[in-house]
C-alpha cells in the first residue's frame, strides 16, 4: 500500500449515509397505503368524491373547475371566527370556466373526524354549486342538511 487513499472532501451535495453509517431513512409507509397520503391530498380526495357524487345528477358540472386552496385571501376584508368563508365561487368569463373553491384549513378546523370533514366538505360543495347554478342546495342534492 504505497499510495494511501486521500480522504473525501466534504462538499455540497446529498449525503449518502448518516454519520453513524446506517443510511438514510426510508418512507414510513408505502405510497399505496392511506397513511402515506398527506392531509391536503386526503382533503382533495374528499372534494373529488363529493363532486363525482353530484356529477351523476348534474352532468353540466364537468364544465366547472373545482379547486382546493389552503385559506381564503383577505383582499381588504376582515373576518372574525364566525365569518371566515369555507368556500367560494368564481363565475365564468373570457374563456375561463366557472370555478368552485373550497378552503381546506377553515373546514379542517371546524371538524374533528374524517366523517365530519367529509360531510362538511359535501355541504360546502353543494352550497357553492347551488350558488353558481342559481338553485337551492336542496335542489342540487336532495339529501342536503341530513345527517
Amino acid at each position: 500500500m504505497d499510495t494511501p487513499v486521500p480522504p473525501r472532501a466534504a462538499g455540497p451535495g446529498p449525503r449518502r449515509r448518516d454519520r453513524h453509517g446506517r443510511g438514510m431513512r426510508g418512507p414510513i409507509a408505502p405510497p399505496q397505503v392511506p397513511l402515506a397520503a398527506s392531509r391536503a391530498d386526503a382533503f382533495a380526495d374528499l372534494v373529488q368524491d363529493s363532486v363525482e357524487r353530484l356529477e351523476r345528477r348534474w352532468p353540466q358540472l364537468t364544465d366547472i373547475d373545482f379547486l382546493v386552496l389552503e385559506v381564503p385571501r383577505l383582499d381588504g376584508r376582515t373576518w372574525n371566527d364566525e365569518a371566515v368563508p369555507l368556500g367560494g365561487t368564481i363565475v365564468a368569463r373570457e374563456g375561463r370556466p366557472a370555478r368552485v373553491v373550497i378552503y381546506r384549513r377553515p373546514v379542517e378546523i371546524r371538524t374533528k373526524s374524517r366523517d365530519e370533514r367529509a360531510a362538511l366538505v359535501h355541504e360546502v360543495v353543494v352550497e357553492q354549486v347551488a350558488e353558481l347554478l342559481g338553485l337551492t342546495p336542496e335542489t342540487v342534492d336532495p339529501r342536503y342538511g341530513e345527517d
